[in-house]
């Protein structure tokens, strides 16, 4: 066989920071979660509430967990972006979470 018999495999477009933002902020929405998605330099945030900000290279979503290590510093919740409902589901939980410790002021609760 020549090299111009030989089939290569399309490459699959990467996805995205941002797509990968995008995602999880739709999927969030199936948990009654509203969240912002702001994105550059290769790396996209999903803005969800107080003290909760996921942050995606498209690869992984990272975020707060609320648990700080034995020298005091925070852990980071990891999820691979391929997983967006599972990742939409632990997120939510954390949001449940926040809200009872940050909620809505008043001049918001409209």
């Amino acid at each position: 066989m020549s090299a111009d018999q030989l089939v290569y495999p399309q490459r699959v477009p990467a996805v995205t920071a941002a797509r990968c933002a995008e995602r999880l902020r739709m999927e969030l929405e199936q948990y009654g979660v509203a969240a912002d998605v702001h994105e550059g330099y290769g790396l996209a945030l999903v803005s969800v509430w107080v003290e909760l900000v996921v942050w995606t290279d498209g690869r992984w979503f990272r975020w707060r967990s609320g648990r700080t290590s034995a020298s005091r510093r925070p852990v980071y919740a990891f999820a691979p972006a391929s997983d967006v409902a599972a990742t939409a589901r632990r997120v939510a939980h954390r949001y449940r979470q926040l809200r009872r410790i940050y909620p809505c002021p008043p001049y918001l609760a409209g």
